[in-house]
């Protein structure tokens, strides 16, 4: 489990194939990788992946061809930086809210309007996920909590302020960039409730 509040800004190292379907990612991080050892959960842009190995700040990880399918970890090359947090304590803070590491959908960057002190940025929602988001309530974007300014049928934006443009990847994410996407894991627990309620089920 996870706050959705980025540590550290890591960088991708390298990714190599390890068969037909998965590949071992390595991830240069020094501070999350201070105390990680063998199968503590790292974030990474969201994605809850599992520490197979730690040298000198760089830790290697295992993804396979699911999760490269269904995030945006497999458009990432050697020299990307990526979002990175470890996961939460019992006793830390809840800066942000709960975040699973399961990514929901990839989303896009579909404009992103300066002000003054911060800056609009609107996503496009995958299909189906648009009745988890609320104006107002949170979603998770490349693994940092937001909180949902204005939602549409089939998008969302966000106000990020100078902090979050300066040290997570969202600040240098272009128009057409993709985006993994985390809704609130509650909205769904909803949902099924409710349709268990009614005998229809979830959707």
């Amino acid at each position: 489990m996870f706050t959705g509040i980025v540590e550290e800004l890591g960088e991708i190292v390298r990714s190599t194939e390890t068969g037909d379907d998965s590949a071992l990612v390595a991830i240069r991080g020094p501070l999350v990788t201070s105390d990680a050892r063998h199968g503590d959960s790292i974030a990474v842009n969201g994605v809850c992946l599992t520490v197979v190995d730690v040298d000198g700040g760089v830790f290697t990880a295992d993804v396979m061809g699911e999760t490269l399918r269904r995030t945006a970890l497999g458009a990432l090359r050697p020299g990307d930086p990526v979002n990175l947090e470890r996961a939460a304590a019992l006793n830390s803070r809840l800066g942000g809210h709960l975040v699973q590491g399961h990514v929901d959908g990839v989303g896009e960057v579909v404009a992103r309007e300066p002000a003054a002190q911060w800056e609009t940025v609107r996503f496009r929602l995958p299909a189906g996920l648009a009745r988890y988001v609320v104006e107002k309530g949170s979603i998770t974007v490349d693994g940092v909590s937001l909180t949902v300014a204005e939602v549409g049928d089939d998008w969302f934006s966000v106000g990020l302020i100078p902090t979050t443009l300066k040290l997570t990847v969202l600040g240098t994410k272009r128009v057409g960039d993709p985006v993994n996407l985390e809704v609130d894991v509650l909205a769904k627990y909803v949902e099924r409730l409710l349709g268990d309620r009614t005998g229809g089920g979830a959707r």
